[in-house]
């Protein structure tokens, strides 16, 4: 069986002007991560008081990944990787909590314990695979404080449709002299990397990795930069299992983004999907503007819908099924 595990937490990095598109302001943008896990559990927010949409109307990839789980049914479970606001979906914890401001001291002051308590869930799951996938906020800026404190040289996606990587790495120097930290001085110590530099989901999600290759599970990354990131930290944990990540065309597309060199440097063996989208829904063309490109497990799901032989055309008639539902 394989099971969809989604990290879904929060950090304050997102709060930063001009990081994150994933909410229309910050007041909405703090309950995205918790209405995405409804979305993916029910087809619908139903305790929170947003539908997640970018400043421009795009969706979110939760309803790309529900409409592949309308067709697969494929099982969820939700860990809370640091949620600021609660979620109506049943969720598993492991004591992380919101990551504060990437610019301070130690945003992730639960990174230990978090990583630690995921790696335990992820060893005792019993499925045969588990896909990993996230819904944090500000993310890649997070990813990138995560990958240079391993001294790890990638690039990161974005959610705009032009990438903010200056202000991205301004903001991840301010967050390295904050911490007493240079480039690559986290080499080795990945809990110690996210704890300073990173956010409550790539704990877990370090965890989770760590844990279920220890039980022979297979791990697949559902997702982009940000998974690439815990593939570094797995990496840097001693992991040396392959692992497989699964993502987008729109990630692959994506001139910042170097998938060849990433899956040379940390083992991955990389499926692309591209779902085929065109101009005629508005679900479909702000992905073609560059907004979002993943997150929620987006190429993950669509690569079990490929395996499964479900042709995308109707993956696409899914996400307008879902798409329409939300905004009934």
């Amino acid at each position: 069986m394989t099971r969809f595990v989604l990290a879904a937490g929060t950090t304050e990095t997102a709060t930063i002007d001009g990081i994150s598109a994933a909410g229309a302001d910050p007041d909405v943008m703090v309950h995205t991560p918790s209405a995405d896990a409804e979305i993916l559990e029910y087809g619908q927010p139903v305790r929170s008081p947003v539908t997640p949409v970018s400043p421009s109307g795009c969706p979110t990839p939760a309803v790309v990944t529900r409409a592949v789980r309308d067709r697969l049914g494929f099982p969820v479970t939700v860990v809370d990787a640091g949620l600021a606001e609660p979620t109506a979906a049943g969720t598993v914890t492991v004591g992380a909590h919101p990551g504060g401001d990437v610019r301070d001291p130690e945003p992730v002051p639960t990174a230990f314990g978090a990583w630690a308590a995921a790696r335990e869930f992820g060893r005792a799951l019993p499925d045969e695979e588990l896909l990993l996938a996230e819904t944090v906020p500000g993310g890649t800026t997070t990813a990138l404080g995560v990958l240079t404190a391993l001294g790890e040289e990638a690039g990161v996606s974005s959610s705009f449709p032009e990438n903010p990587l200056a202000l991205k790495r301004e903001v991840v120097e301010s967050g390295l002299a904050a911490s007493d930290l240079t480039a690559g001085d986290c080499a080795g110590q990945p809990k110690r990397a996210v704890r300073r530099m990173g956010d409550p989901t790539a704990a877990v999600l370090g965890g989770l990795v760590a844990g279920a290759v220890e039980s022979g599970t297979l791990v697949t990354l559902a997702g982009g930069t940000q998974l690439v990131a815990v593939a570094a930290l797995a990496r840097h944990a001693g992991v040396e299992t392959p692992l497989r990540l699964a993502t987008t065309s729109f990630i692959a597309n994506d001139s910042m983004v170097d998938l060849a060199g990433a899956a040379e440097a940390f083992n991955l063996e990389v499926t692309v999907t591209d779902p085929g989208f065109d101009d005629s829904h508005v679900a479909f063309e702000r992905y073609l503007a560059g907004e979002a490109k993943e997150g929620v497990g987006m190429g993950g799901a669509l690569a079990l819908a490929d395996r499964a032989g479900i042709p995308m055309a109707e993956v696409r008639e899914g996400v307008v099924e879902v798409y329409d539902r939300l905004l009934a």
